[in-house]
């Protein structure tokens, strides 16, 4: 049994960082100069957390960004660890794939050793349907992307995977309740050309890699939970297409006819009726 599971945020993201018996302090002189804010040391004297305006500034023309693109594909290479009741820590890695065609079409799949899951949105109807198995579930959806993952948590205790991706910049957003921002560097993530920001809030340290130039995507993140000792870290590195070939139809589910319907059990309703 374990006494965490850390997914993202399923797909989205969630809670990550620098591991235990380090803490964050400001550079001296001897710093390197692309460590500009931030190093890691072995020592107990912890600094004034800082919230730099450049670090908030490319976050949100990062999201600023995202939120032009209609209609884009994004594949993620994703590791999450979990954490066990004795302390021991496991690791699980997986992928995902995500299309997207704002404001109202969505087709992800998950897949892992121990779990494959396909969300098909087409702006009317929800799919929720586990290959494996052959089991699927559909339910009425509002009219955009945004409406769809706050009542698929709300009612049905979903999250939708990789959900920061369409709330970063925004007061739904991950980055909402920031403690400390600041510039890490320069880096290299699969050739891309990037700066990597660090964050801290309340439960969670954060990083993120956005792509330098005019193209500001998010090319890695890395999340940890500060509130377990034992920092359960989470990560994606995103590959981006953004001028994918879709219709209509990749975004509907059609079920086979070895395929066998189930109910979603509705959160809102449950609660009223045991009350």
């Amino acid at each position: 049994m374990t006494r965490m599971v850390y997914g993202l945020a399923a797909f989205g993201v969630t809670v990550a960082l620098i591991g235990v018996g380090t803490v964050l302090t400001r550079p001296n002189a001897s710093t390197p100069a692309m460590e500009v804010n931030w190093v890691a040391s072995s020592g107990s004297i912890d600094a004034p957390a800082t919230v730099a305006p450049q670090a908030t500034r490319a976050l949100n023309q990062m999201g600023e960004y995202l939120r032009t693109l209609k209609t884009f594909e994004v594949k993620a290479t994703i590791s999450r660890e979990v954490v066990m009741l004795d302390g021991e820590k496991l690791q699980f890695d997986g992928k995902a794939d995500l299309i997207v065609q704002r404001p109202n079409r969505l087709r992800l799949s998950m897949t892992s050793d121990r779990k494959d899951r396909r969300f098909f949105y087409d702006g009317k109807s929800f799919t929720l349907y586990a290959p494996r198995t052959n089991y699927f579930a559909t339910v009425a959806a509002p009219p955009t992307i945004s409406q769809l993952a706050d009542t698929l948590e709300t009612r049905f205790g979903i999250d939708l995977p990789l959900v920061d991706l369409f709330k970063w910049g925004t007061p739904d957003g991950i980055d909402g309740q920031l403690t400390a921002a600041n510039f890490v560097g320069p880096a290299q993530i699969d050739g891309a050309t990037c700066e990597q920001y660090a964050f801290r809030q309340n439960g969670a340290d954060w990083q993120v890699w956005i792509q330098s130039g005019e193209f500001k995507l998010p090319r890695k993140v890395v999340i940890t939970t500060t509130t377990d000792e034992a920092r359960p870290q989470y990560s994606a590195v995103y590959t981006w297409n953004l001028a994918p070939s879709v219709d209509d139809r990749a975004f509907a589910f059609v079920p086979d006819k070895d395929d066998h319907k189930i109910m979603l059990v509705d959160a809102m309703k449950s609660n009223k009726a045991a009350k």
